[in-house]
């Protein structure tokens, strides 16, 4: 057996110990079903419009970047804010999507859904059709208002590929800074 053979001999097991059915340029499925990311997307930062404490009507921009060799394409993002002792609430109904980035806006993207959980605040982007990989995209989620206590406030980002068992990737946490009158750092696009 030359190493040829045994290197794929070797590979083959480690992903037959896994639990992988099959790995192909297009997509990774486990053996229960589960969908994943070959190469999970990247989130490329967080900014908001207006920094200013109790500022009405700030756009909180969250971009992410889903690289060519990503195997599927985006279907979904969930953003979770992390506790805080002043929580921002979204209007769900304002929610926008583009390729680019808040500062290089480009063509929208279409949203299928845009919700909401009342108990955790998370909200979930679904769009229609999924991204294709090797974009770069930009949510922008419509504050009714600016926490009223300055600080980084943490926002948790999760991908989803498509499928009904999608295995959801953390991406890391997009980081909102907000300042105490006075001390305004404002963003305009």
């Amino acid at each position: 057996m030359n190493w040829r053979s045994r290197l794929a001999a070797v590979i083959a097991l480690s992903l037959g110990a896994v639990g992988f059915v099959g790995v192909s340029a297009q997509a990774v499925k486990l053996a229960n079903g589960t969908t994943a990311f070959v190469q999970p997307p990247r989130l490329d930062g967080a900014i908001a419009t207006q920094k200013t404490a109790r500022f009405l009507g700030s756009t909180y921009y969250f971009t992410l970047t889903l690289p060519a060799t990503a195997g599927e394409p985006l279907q979904k993002v969930v953003i979770s804010p992390q506790e805080a002792p002043d929580r921002v609430y979204f209007d769900v109904n304002q929610t926008e999507a583009f390729e680019g980035t808040a500062e290089r806006e480009g063509t929208k993207i279409p949203l299928q859904t845009v919700t909401q959980d009342a108990k955790t605040q998370a909200i979930t982007v679904m769009f229609d059709p999924a991204v294709a990989a090797g974009k770069t995209l930009t949510i922008g989620l419509r504050a009714d208002r600016n926490p009223d206590i300055g600080g980084t406030y943490l926002y948790g980002v999760t991908a989803f590929p498509p499928g009904e068992q999608a295995y959801g990737q953390f991406l890391g946490y997009g980081r909102i800074q907000i300042y105490d009158n006075g001390q305004n750092s404002s963003f305009r696009r």
